[in-house]
């Protein structure tokens, strides 16, 4: 899955990509890539339990993007919006990245921080990308058809797209038939990506659950139905970078019970409408990741493409019940381990086997 964090500039997506990565994110360039492991105590547990050679949590791509570029924001600041859609164009989900924070050496852009009125313009920004897109396309479209060239279809589901945009709605909010979506699939359209608010605070904030704007903020979100994730990227990314067994105290310290990383995941998982399922064994313990309502043969082919080609059976377990027999020959004997073919529909935290022949 691919998270590309979008804000304004100052508004500590650096710094949230350090957090997300553990410092791990490649650069210098217009668009920083890391990979971000997803802590999830379903694979601690299995890891204790099997003592592998190998433990691998799921893992999120995360991109910070180059930071828009709004009236008001300071020269030379931002990119152009054509290369900002570029750079959107592989991105699952977006992380709209919101300043709350207070720090007079690092100036914001629009002169001080309001959380609620940069998520607004962020918003807007993003909305009107789309717009911008959707126009150039109809006036092409016109010219065409002067031409003789006929794209019915096409110009009808634009000219529905339009005043949708123009009224300050994302095209996530619309529901499409599965021709409409084929129509739309080459222009990786902004605003039909799901969008997570992460607000970033600082120490202080975090502590008190409080910064000018929360309650109007939290108000706005939830009109547009849009996940907030608050969190102090800057202290908790130097938490990150302590030793193991001291993390958790510092978290504690801060009122926290799991680092940002999980917060934040779990809202992407959300909005994406994924799951996970897990493969045990003596090698490995090993979480993958698939959109509710894969089928065996499905997640089959997120581990390998043979596996999904050679597929035969799945041997199914739920994890809790993995976790309390302590074998997956206890739960063979309990008659817990399942038999199931192709078409079964995968469950969030369920242990799979696969059984395949190429």
């Amino acid at each position: 899955m691919k998270i590309g964090l979008i804000g304004l500039p100052a508004s500590g997506k650096s710094t949230l990509l350090r957090l997300l990565t553990r410092g791990q994110a490649g650069g210098p360039g217009k668009a920083r890539v890391g990979a971000a492991p997803v802590p999830d105590d379903r694979v601690d547990a299995l890891s204790r339990l099997f003592q592998p050679k190998r433990t691998v949590y799921a893992q999120l791509e995360c991109t910070e993007l180059p930071g828009l570029q709004l009236d008001g924001a300071r020269t030379g600041a931002g990119v152009a919006a054509r290369e900002l859609a570029e750079a959107l164009r592989p991105i699952d989900c977006l992380v709209q990245v919101v300043r709350a924070f207070t720090a007079p050496h690092v100036p914001h852009p629009l002169g001080a921080p309001d959380a609620l009125r940069d998520a607004q313009r962020a918003y807007e920004e993003l909305v009107l990308m789309d717009w911008a897109l959707v126009e150039t396309r109809l006036e092409r479209l016109a010219e065409a058809r002067k031409k003789g060239l006929r794209h019915d279809e096409e110009i009808r589901l634009f000219e529905r797209l339009r005043p949708e945009l123009e009224a300050g709605r994302p095209l996530r909010a619309l529901e499409y038939t599965s021709d409409e979506l084929a129509l739309l699939k080459p222009y990786s359209f902004v605003t039909t990506k799901p969008l997570v608010l992460a607000v970033n605070v600082d120490e202080e904030q975090l502590r008190s659950g409080s910064y000018p704007g929360r309650a109007e903020l939290h108000a706005w979100a939830q009109e547009r139905t849009i996940p907030v994730v608050e969190l102090a990227a800057l202290i908790e990314a130097e938490i990150e970078e302590l030793p193991e067994e001291e993390r958790a105290e510092f978290l504690a310290d801060l009122g926290l019970s799991e680092p940002g990383i999980a917060r934040l995941a779990r809202s992407a998982y959300q909005a994406l409408d994924l799951i996970s399922f897990f493969t045990v064994g003596s090698d490995e313990v090993r979480a993958w990741t698939v959109r509710r309502g894969a089928t065996a043969r499905e997640a089959a082919g997120v581990i390998h493409s043979d596996i999904e080609r050679g597929f035969i059976r799945a041997e199914v377990a739920d994890h809790e019940d993995l976790l309390r027999e302590g074998s997956l020959h206890a739960l063979k004997e309990k008659g817990l381990l399942r038999l199931e073919g192709k078409d079964y529909l995968v469950q969030d935290g369920d242990v799979i086997h696969f059984r395949f022949n190429v």
